[in-house]
């Protein structure tokens, strides 16, 4: 199916600087709220006893909540308004930060995990939408590149706020559900300036998933890389002869990478009216930096250049592709793709862990390269394929 496009239509060359403070600053403290709330959680769980493989199941909901989240944001937006339904969620999402302390029964946590991610999830896809309707053209990329950059900053500052609250009482629980209430303050100051949906989308929310696929591909490949490659490369690292504060600081590099290359990233996409090519070549560097990995994991030094070169062009695929999105389409259409774009991610999530650890048992360490070897070579063969012998379709 070809794209449409927008063009200029509903823009301006103005940035919406009210518009834009809101929708970043309130997503980064949600994201401070998340990078908290992981291993607070997780850690919880196994002082109670939980078997690892329940506390992977109850962790898992994160993903099976955006995905059922996602179809419905849309029209919550275009029933009630983009700033009230964010506002909602904020309530929601806090409520169920704090009842995790309170529900002593593990199975209460799974219903709890449900409305905490669809509450956020519903947060990112309006903030995003928000961000993309509020960016000029020929900003778009690097009002993007500020967004990916705050909120990977706000996910950072979330396990460091666990080392220094601990786990141990009620207070890490409030301070995150403060956390996520500061988000609507910015929320409610720009409400007026939020955007307005005023027709329903026109396609069925899945074929939204099919009608930018050069974005929603890479979203897909963004999520199961950062999920798998996240949680699991302690084990590749550790399996590899790295010792734990070695695996850590190699973790780190990759943050690090994530958050720099963001605005460059965003002011390149700028620079080029059609993103395609910029994402076949961050996933043709994807693809080679893991396929290098077995050979240069001997050497520290190296592998952490390379890491942090590679954790860029893995985080670049998300802001670049959704650049691209905004390129191409506008108004309900924009905001129904923004979730379709989101459910995408979700299913990587869900997706990546699973195929990387089932590449680790069947092939040995190395399954874990290989594994995201495959995940960027399929972007990059569906990629390559649209830009040789689809022109102007995405």
């Amino acid at each position: 199916m070809s794209e449409p496009t927008n063009g200029k239509a509903g823009h301006v060359e103005e940035i919406h600087w009210p518009s834009l403070v809101a929708a970043i600053s309130s997503i980064s403290s949600v994201g401070i709220a998340i990078g908290l709330g992981l291993p607070l959680l997780s850690i919880i769980l196994e002082k109670r006893g939980i078997p690892s493989t329940l506390i992977g199941l109850n962790t898992a909901m994160a993903g099976v909540a955006a995905m059922a989240a996602a179809p419905v944001t849309t029209k919550l937006a275009h029933k009630y308004g983009v700033a009230p339904t964010m506002m909602w969620a904020v309530v929601l999402s806090a409520l169920s930060a704090v009842g995790f302390y309170y529900a002593q029964a593990f199975w209460m946590w799974f219903p709890l995990r449900l409305v905490f991610h669809g509450a956020t999830t519903t947060l990112f896809i309006l903030s995003e939408f928000w961000i993309n309707a509020a960016s000029p053209p020929s900003k778009r990329g690097f009002v993007l590149g500020i967004y990916a950059t705050v909120l990977s900053l706000g996910f950072a500052a979330g396990p460091l706020l666990f080392s220094l609250l601990g786990s141990e009482g009620v207070l890490p629980f409030l301070v995150g559900a403060c956390a996520i209430l500061i988000a609507a303050v910015p929320i409610f100051i720009a409400r007026d300036e939020s955007p307005v949906l005023e027709e329903k989308p026109e396609l069925h929310f899945m074929r939204y998933v099919f009608l930018v696929p050069t974005a929603t591909a890479a979203v897909f490949v963004f999520g199961a890389v950062e999920a798998g490659g996240l949680s699991l490369f302690p084990i590749y690292a550790t399996r590899s002869g790295f010792g734990e504060s070695q695996a850590a600081l190699l973790l780190t590099m990759m943050g690090v990478g994530n958050v720099v290359f963001q605005i460059p990233l965003g002011l390149l996409s700028d620079r080029i009216p059609d993103k395609r090519p910029l994402l076949f070549v961050m996933a043709c560097m994807g693809l080679v930096g893991s396929l290098a990995l077995p050979w240069l994991v001997t050497n520290w030094i190296v592998l952490a250049a390379l890491l942090l070169f590679w954790g860029g062009c893995v985080s670049g695929l998300y802001t670049v592709g959704l650049s691209h999105l905004g390129s191409r389409l506008h108004g309900p259409d924009l905001a129904a793709a923004n979730a379709a774009f989101v459910f995408c991610y979700a299913v990587g999530t869900v997706a990546g862990p699973q195929t990387i650890g089932t590449a680790i048992d069947l092939a040995g360490t190395n399954g874990f390269a290989w594994a995201i070897a495959c995940f960027f070579g399929l972007y990059v063969l569906l990629s390559g394929i649209r830009l040789l012998f689809l022109g102007n379709r995405a």
